[in-house]
């Protein structure tokens, strides 16, 4: 299985660690500590020196009840932090739903789009297709980040997502962009409970059925502290790696995580059982 993008055609048969990199002033994660670029690039070298594949660079916080950020105020967030990334020869992902930031990091010459909005805000998927190679991560997110833990969803989540996702990648293909740009993932944390969260998880073989590549995002999140008790993020490695080796049992190609060389020898363990 290969994702195709704007430089690399990665081969998911091996699962990929994505590192993040967050140029925000109030990360849920880690508080705005790689805010600056220089920060950030710092950050992302030693992602890459603990085994990250790919790296993500996102420059406004979709925690729940973040304050939106200006289009001026990310494009000088994330730009600089593209620009010096791209001399490393590996694949970089800009975290964004704004068109005209897609545009310019795809102009820069990034190599995905990782889009909350699955594509779906104004000029959004018209800059994915006008790049004939990028590569794409739909993500499905109930309401906004402004709203979307004050009123989660209701019902059986996974057939709710599961036909959302579907419909954003067949929405995506009609407008010329190919099967193999696209990855999926369920927005764990975005707009769920704790329970629809571990019920994705625990089900996830029905995302992986549509047959697109699936990432998994349980990095840190709130619901692995509802049910560790570790209240702060950065506490929660143990419990994030835990939860990324079952995403990968469950058939996840893409692991979205803050904790890159936990992750790292944790998914080397997991394969060395897998050929084995």
């Amino acid at each position: 299985m290969i994702w195709q993008t704007s430089r690399f055609d990665i081969d998911l048969q091996r699962p990929r660690v994505m590192g993040i990199v967050n140029v925000t002033p109030d990360s849920f994660s880690d508080g705005g500590r790689h805010s600056s670029a220089s920060a950030a690039l710092a950050h992302a070298e030693q992602l890459l020196r603990e085994g990250a594949d790919i790296l993500d660079i996102g420059g406004e916080s979709t925690r729940p009840g973040a304050p939106a950020v200006s289009l001026e105020e990310e494009l000088a967030r994330v730009l600089p932090v593209v620009q010096g990334a791209l001399a490393w020869g590996v694949p970089i992902s800009v975290d964004t739903y704004k068109a005209e930031v897609m545009l310019a990091a795809l102009d820069a010459g990034a190599d995905i789009v990782n889009d909350v909005w699955a594509l779906r805000q104004d000029g959004a998927l018209d800059a994915v297709a006008a790049h004939p190679r990028c590569g794409v991560c739909l993500m499905h997110m109930h309401r906004e980040p402004q709203t979307m833990q004050t009123e989660p969803m209701v019902g059986d989540v996974v057939p709710a997502v599961a036909a959302f996702l579907q419909t954003r990648a067949h929405a995506v293909q009609a407008a010329g962009v190919a099967s193999e740009r696209i990855v999926l993932d369920p927005g764990i944390g975005f707009g769920k409970t704790v329970e629809q969260n571990f019920a994705l998880l625990a089900q996830q073989e029905a995302l992986v059925g549509l047959g697109w590549p699936l990432l998994a995002g349980w990095s840190r999140k709130s619901s692995l502290g509802a049910v560790t008790g570790q209240g702060v993020a950065a506490d929660r490695v143990a419990a994030s790696v835990a939860a990324a080796v079952l995403a990968l049992e469950r058939g996840a190609c893409v692991l979205r995580v803050h904790d890159v060389a936990a992750t790292v020898q944790a998914a080397a363990v997991w394969r060395a059982a897998q050929a084995r």
